[in-house]
């Protein structure tokens, strides 16, 4: 697998140093001419100078070729516009992309990144693992189909709680997919009854994911 880095910041250096210990081929591709040869004193010829930003500094990096390209600069414009430039011209399967400020994170899924990484949207989901009062946490989003994947902790509080799965109400398009009780992990059906304790794996729409979590969380 072939991938291009773009960006040789802190966030590229380290990516493209795991990358090459990992074993990928890999290239990383730096403006800044004495970053480019520091690295190559450390990484040999997989360091090039260069915009990413521009088609034929992506075609000379071998664009057409790359399985996957990362953009991980710290202009938010230049990481779409490298994802763009790497879809539209070069048809690269995959695109990575790092989001600065996370109010353009839907804008890059909308312009077709497939993959965007906002370092606030991480460490908001870090914390949230972190705190034992909150009993609600998203897991994954499938983009495509505006599905998510969430665990829910129910509470001696929660509403559901004692009450057998074909007696509760649940929002729009929720199934539960996955009970984790102990040591126990159980597929439910209509006649399972949610207890206290229980961690429940639900897949819904993104749309209810509100609705889902006022059910589990008084």
């Amino acid at each position: 697998m072939y991938m291009i880095v773009v960006g040789g910041g802190k966030v590229g250096y380290y990516l493209t140093k795991t990358l090459i210990f990992e074993g990928y081929e890999v290239l990383l591709v730096e403006k800044n001419p004495s970053k480019v040869e520091t690295y190559r004193q450390r990484f040999g010829a997989v360091v090039v100078q260069g915009d990413g930003a521009e088609a034929s500094t992506l075609e000379s990096a071998g664009a057409a070729r790359a399985d996957v390209i990362i953009a991980v600069t710290g202009d938010d414009e230049d990481n779409l516009i490298i994802c763009q430039v790497a879809k539209q011209r070069f048809d690269v399967g995959r695109t990575i992309a790092r989001v600065n400020n996370p109010k353009n994170e839907e804008v890059f899924k909308r312009l077709g990144v497939d993959v965007t990484v906002s370092q606030t949207n991480v460490i908001l989901s870090l914390i949230e693992q972190q705190i034992p009062e909150r009993h609600f946490l998203h897991l994954l989003s499938l983009k495509h189909a505006q599905i998510a994947i969430v665990e829910a902790n129910v509470s001696s509080n929660s509403p559901i709680a004692g009450m057998q799965l074909a007696d509760i109400k649940l929002p729009p398009d929720c199934v539960f997919s996955a009970i984790s009780r102990g040591p126990e992990v159980i597929v439910p059906t209509g006649q399972t009854r949610i207890e206290p304790g229980d961690e429940v794996i639900a897949v819904t729409r993104s749309s209810s994911e509100q609705a889902l979590r006022d059910l589990h969380v008084r």
